[in-house]
């Protein structure tokens, strides 16, 4: 159970209170009980204490001097209708299907100044299956599985501006607590945290962190703890396409460089696993995200003779050595080991695990957009073998799907996978959006198949087309306009629903027509 729900009670409860608002802030309802003397209100009766996760009714009385009002916390529960006779009235709330873990909202009664709180909880929907523990886990593959559909808190803590990073310069709110906890009640077990660290690094030799940054991604990270969430933080746009202090192009050219840039990395890692090297293994470090020279796998990659792909190996290594050196429980923390660019296919061909002092304890970390013209760009609006021509690329259909996932596995045969990021941006047409459900449905599905963790990319955009990822508010934790549920449930269907009838290929047989 999450730690977070924890704090609610789960069975119904009721208890009265006094406003503190004086007499003439107060505006009495307007059909008082006749005959009312002293004001009262309490729950007389409450039909049943858990809703089904398919979603039912729920009726409530109310026994009050003046007529009640109902104030409902969260959007999944709605009142359907109310009546009064004399000083009893009674409440019918709708409960909506569950598509995500147990979870509990709070409707408050308000008659005159007093109020009374009923907590209510839903079952979780039983295609949504309890993980693996983490007392469990013993090898990285069983670690990817109990990643299992994981989210990313994107263009949150990965965002800067001018070189300084910080949680808001790309547009969300800070992210909260209420954030984690409607990820867990959504169906997601995971969380990837990106984080950029410029502009809160000392200088050589010892590369000391910002403690206030520090300080709120370890806040940040206790808000995923409580939520059950398993959580990967990461270096994120440090690198990438070289223009920071992870410069590939220049370090796989240069001795010095590479030596400088290693020293940073140990020096930055260290420091990262020590802060959290009491924490359990909910939390596993990634050491990178998307190296490259700035071509996306098409540049000096493809004709150095190996030299970026040998550098990014040593800088992996670093990485390992720098968290193993870090004591507490850093000494057998599972770590994600990115390839080139997180190109699935350069990664299979030119990434070398690192050595390691535990014992299986390093999965492969890739990207999957493909096609980005769809996935990404939004240049074409359909995909799959039911795709129209002229509105769907010309590559990149289910077969590279599988395809992908099957060499991926097959090449670390016995070794985690997991892709950190992956997604399809939300469409305004309705016949494009039925293309993106049932791209983000076959791709969870696959993924499952081959135990393959999985890592929606959520920018929090509101909009639609290009690279409009939303799905949650950062903030708050609301889903971002209509369309949202519906695709985070056909995730968690795809990658999920566990009924023999429910297979890749009866996925495939349904695609948009």
């Amino acid at each position: 159970m999450l730690k977070y729900i924890k704090t609610f009670a789960v069975a119904l409860f009721a208890s009265a209170t006094l406003w503190s608002c004086s007499d003439d802030e107060y505006q009495p309802d307007p059909v008082p009980t006749p005959g009312d003397t002293e004001a009262y209100l309490s729950v007389e009766s409450v039909s049943h204490e858990k809703a089904s996760a398919d979603g039912e009714e729920i009726t409530i009385t109310v026994k009050s001097s003046r007529v009640p009002t109902a104030k409902i916390a969260d959007t999944w529960v709605t009142r359907k209708s109310s009546d009064r006779t004399d000083d009893i009235a009674t409440f019918v709330f709708s409960v909506a299907p569950n598509s995500g873990l147990e979870r509990a909202t709070t409707i408050t009664f308000t008659s005159g100044k007093l109020t009374t709180d009923v907590s209510i909880a839903q079952e979780a929907n039983s295609n949504v299956p309890d993980l693996p523990t983490l007392e469990d886990v013993s090898t990285s593959i069983e670690y990817a599985q109990a990643l299992g559909l994981g989210w990313n808190l994107g263009n949150q803590f990965d965002s800067h501006s001018n070189g300084v990073s910080s949680e808001t310069a790309w547009g969300n709110a800070a992210a909260t607590q209420d954030l984690f906890i409607a990820l867990a009640h959504a169906g997601f077990r995971s969380v990837r945290i990106p984080i950029t660290w410029l502009g809160h690094i000392g200088e050589a030799p010892d590369y000391t962190i910002d403690a206030a940054w520090l300080d709120r991604i370890a806040e940040v990270v206790d808000y995923a703890e409580n939520a059950g969430l398993r959580t990967i933080i990461n270096i994120h746009h440090d690198g990438a396409d070289s223009a920071y202090w992870l410069d590939i192009k220049n370090a796989a050219t240069d001795a010095a460089k590479n030596a400088a840039v290693k020293a940073q990395l140990a020096a930055m890692w260290k420091q990262i696993a020590e802060r959290f090297a009491d924490k359990g293994q909910f939390l596993m470090f990634e050491a990178f995200n998307e190296i490259h020279d700035g071509k996306w796998g098409w540049g000096d990659n493809r004709n150095d003779g190996g030299k970026q792909y040998a550098t990014l190996n040593e800088w992996n290594q670093t990485f390992v050595d720098a968290v193993r050196s870090a004591g507490g429980n850093n000494a057998t923390r599972f770590l994600g080991i990115p390839g080139y660019c997180t190109n699935p296919s350069l990664t299979i061909d030119n990434l070398v695990l690192p050595d390691d002092t535990a014992n299986d304890r390093l999965l492969v970390a890739v990207h999957f957009y493909d096609p980005t013209t769809f996935a990404i760009e939004a240049k074409y609006t359909e995909w799959g073998h039911t795709g129209t021509a002229g509105k769907k690329d010309t590559w990149g259909d289910e077969n590279n799907v599988t395809d992908t996932f099957a060499s991926l596995t097959g090449k670390f045969s016995g070794r985690g996978v997991y892709v950190g990021e992956f997604g399809a941006t939300t469409r305004a047409d309705d016949r494009a959006e039925s293309f993106r459900l049932y791209y983000l449905e076959y791709v969870c599905r696959a993924a499952a198949d081959k135990d393959i963790a999985l890592f929606f990319w959520d920018n929090g955009s509101a909009a639609t087309g290009k690279e409009a990822f939303g799905l949650f508010n950062h903030a708050t934790g609301s889903y971002i306009g209509t369309k949202s549920q519906p695709a985070v449930e056909t995730m968690v269907r795809g990658y999920y629903n566990d009924d023999p009838a429910y297979t890749l290929q009866t996925i495939y047989d349904n695609a948009p027509m």
